[in-house]
Order: structure tokens, then sequence, then C-alpha cells
């Protein structure tokens, strides 16, 4: 039987650290949000400290490359929905962001099952810490004079709106695009 790597135990440590962010932000209070904030900059810190440690050691798995998405996604659509129930986030663009990441895990599973990866591309990349950023922003939701982080939160979220979008069709075009090419 095979153990876990550590890159992949970290990632599991992604998806563990979710109850515990929603915990924080069943009641939310200024002390409760900024506890859920520092659980969830730790969570961003793991999806990055996984992959590093994988590529570097040579411990990249085929359940590492499972893994890991999926820790992303339980981790931005764990937040993003108390934050439309705190009126932080509006429904519409958290709908068009968890959308997103279901047709995109849907595209390459289809194309796994066809055996051909789909490999994560830097706009998603760059999606990734438009969202990180807007979650940290968004679940502070401090106010200062002239640094409202609710609005920077936004502005961040509406910015990884638009790479996701993007991202996303560029996924699709991809994935059609190579299926055009193993069927000629």
């Amino acid at each position: 039987m095979n153990k876990i790597n550590l890159p992949n135990r970290i990632t599991l440590l992604r998806i563990f650290i979710v109850p515990l962010i929603i915990a924080f932000l069943v009641k939310p209070s200024a002390y409760s949000c900024f506890a859920a904030a520092l659980l969830f900059t730790g969570a961003a810190i793991t999806d990055w400290l996984d992959g590093h440690l994988a590529r570097s050691t040579g411990q990249v798995t085929s359940l590492g490359k499972l893994l890991d998405p999926i820790a992303d996604k339980i981790l931005i659509a764990s937040v993003l929905i108390p934050l439309v129930s705190l009126g932080r986030v509006p429904a519409w663009l958290a709908t068009i962001m968890i959308g997103r990441e279901f047709a995109v895990s849907g595209i390459r599973a289809v194309a796994a099952s066809e055996k051909f990866i789909i490999p994560a591309g830097t706009l998603g990349k760059y999606k990734m810490g438009f969202e990180i950023a807007a979650m940290e922003f968004l679940l502070l939701g401090w106010d200062f004079k002239f640094f409202d982080f609710q609005t920077i939160g936004i502005l961040c979220l509406m910015t990884a709106v638009v790479l996701s979008v993007v991202s996303g069709m560029n996924y699709f075009l991809f994935y059609w695009r190579s299926r055009e090419g193993r069927t000629a």
C-alpha cells in the first residue's frame, strides 16, 4: 500500500481547513472574520506549498493532480457562499465563479476519460491569485477612511471573474482543438 506523500498531505490539510473557516463565518463578528481570514491565508499558502514541494522533490503524483484542483475549488466555493449570505459578494458573481469551476472540471474529466490531460493554464493561475486576494479583503471587510476592503475585494473578484470566463473558454477551446487533432 502506498503512503500519501507530504505534498498530498498538505493538499488534504487545505481541505480540512475549510470547515474551520466556515465555523468562524457562521456567526460573523470582527474577530471571527479575522480568524477566518487567517485560516484562509494558511490554506492559500498550502496551495502554493504543495505544488512547490511536489515539483521540487519529484513527488508529483496522479493523486496530487486530482486532489489539488479539487481542494482549490472546495476552498473558494466554501468561502464564496457564506460571503454571499453575509451580503459581501453578489450572488451572480459567485454563481459565475462556481459554475465555471464545474464546467472546467467537467471538460477535464471528459478529456481524462479519453486519456488526454488538459494542463492548468496561466490565466487560471492569475484567476486563483485574484480570487485569493478578493477572499482576503472580503473576509476582513474592514472600512478605513481611504481604504475600503469591500470595494477592493469586489474589484479583485470582478477581475477574477473576467479571467475565469476567459480561461474557462480557453480550456474548452484547447479540448476541442486537441480532439480534432486526435480524430483526424
